[in-house]
């Protein structure tokens, strides 16, 4: 398993820059969270990173080699998305059993017993043709495939999208089994980021199209507060420090703070607390927002 890189990628559409320079390193044997509000890129990213969408400057490579057009480095790589219910010509009639076996052949690594298991696990049959799948069993059927390929580097965009939340439990169990078992390198893309934040040793925010941050998952939230008290007070503490989502009420403010280090002493005329990781992108993109 090896280093996934993307330097200085741009990528346009017509006048609309989605990705603007930029650069990513996903190092092997992590679990990736890429967050982002929709729209900001991350699609874009993922298949720029996994050679299915050309980029119009920048490079990607694994352990050195290009990824683009590279059969060695694309077997090493598997990004799953949403299987389709339509065709060309129609409905999309073939039968899951059919779809796995067609899914076999793109992934040298495909564990078919590992599939069986997972297909019971979501219960799902094996008969059933795509176009009568149901809006989560297409997400299940996504994440078997991603699972079952085992392949080294894993994306998966938006997986949990369908699910119901007994099925979204099973995925992060299932994720963290497989992570523990075999050290793969997983991406997952989700707005559902309090559910899988425990899960994101790394964490990736993208927004308008350009990386904001990319840090570890721990240190980041050992550094992220939300500071609370009367207006004066909460002024006068977070002096200094890069400051989100300021809300007042009345003589009491709250705001979020993302502090250069953790163990910050605030003082004791105002109230501190940690925050979540979903928390603090609701802070920093409303304040994106507002900047525009």
């Amino acid at each position: 398993m090896g280093t996934l890189v993307g330097k200085n990628i741009t990528k346009k559409y017509g006048k609309d820059t989605v990705l603007n320079n930029v650069s990513v390193q996903i190092e092997s044997g992590k679990i990736y969270g890429l967050i982002g509000r929709n729209g900001a890129g991350k699609t874009t990213l993922l298949s720029i990173l996994t050679a299915q969408n050309p980029a119009n400057a920048g490079e990607i490579t694994l352990d050195g080699e290009p990824v683009w057009e590279n059969e060695k480095a694309l077997s090493q790589i598997c990004y799953s998305r949403e299987i389709s219910q339509m065709t060309l010509f129609g409905p999309n009639t073939m039968k899951l059993k059919e779809y796995l076996k067609t899914a076999a052949l793109f992934y040298p690594n495909w564990d078919k017993d590992y599939a069986k298991r997972l297909m019971d696990a979501f219960h799902l049959d094996q008969k059933k043709r795509i176009s009568k799948l149901s809006k989560g069993m297409l997400s299940a059927a996504t994440i078997i495939i991603a699972l079952a390929s085992k392949s080294p580097i894993t994306i998966l965009d938006e997986p949990v999208a369908g699910l119901d939340v007994v099925a979204r439990e099973l995925f992060y169990k299932l994720v963290i089994e497989e992570y523990a078992a075999t050290g793969r390198t997983f991406i997952i893309s989700t707005h559902i980021i309090e559910e899988a934040a425990s899960l994101f040793e790394e964490v990736i925010m993208i927004d308008k199209g350009s990386i904001v941050l990319e840090e570890n998952t721990e240190h980041l939230m050992a550094r992220a507060y939300r500071v609370s008290g009367e207006v004066e007070a909460v002024d006068k503490a977070t002096a200094g420090y890069k400051t989100y989502h300021p809300e007042t009420i009345g003589r009491n403010k709250v705001v979020t703070v993302l502090a250069n280090e953790s163990g910050i002493d605030f003082g004791g005329e105002v109230q501190v607390e940690p925050t979540t990781l979903q928390n603090l992108f609701y802070a920093m993109s409303v304040d994106a927002e507002l900047e525009v």
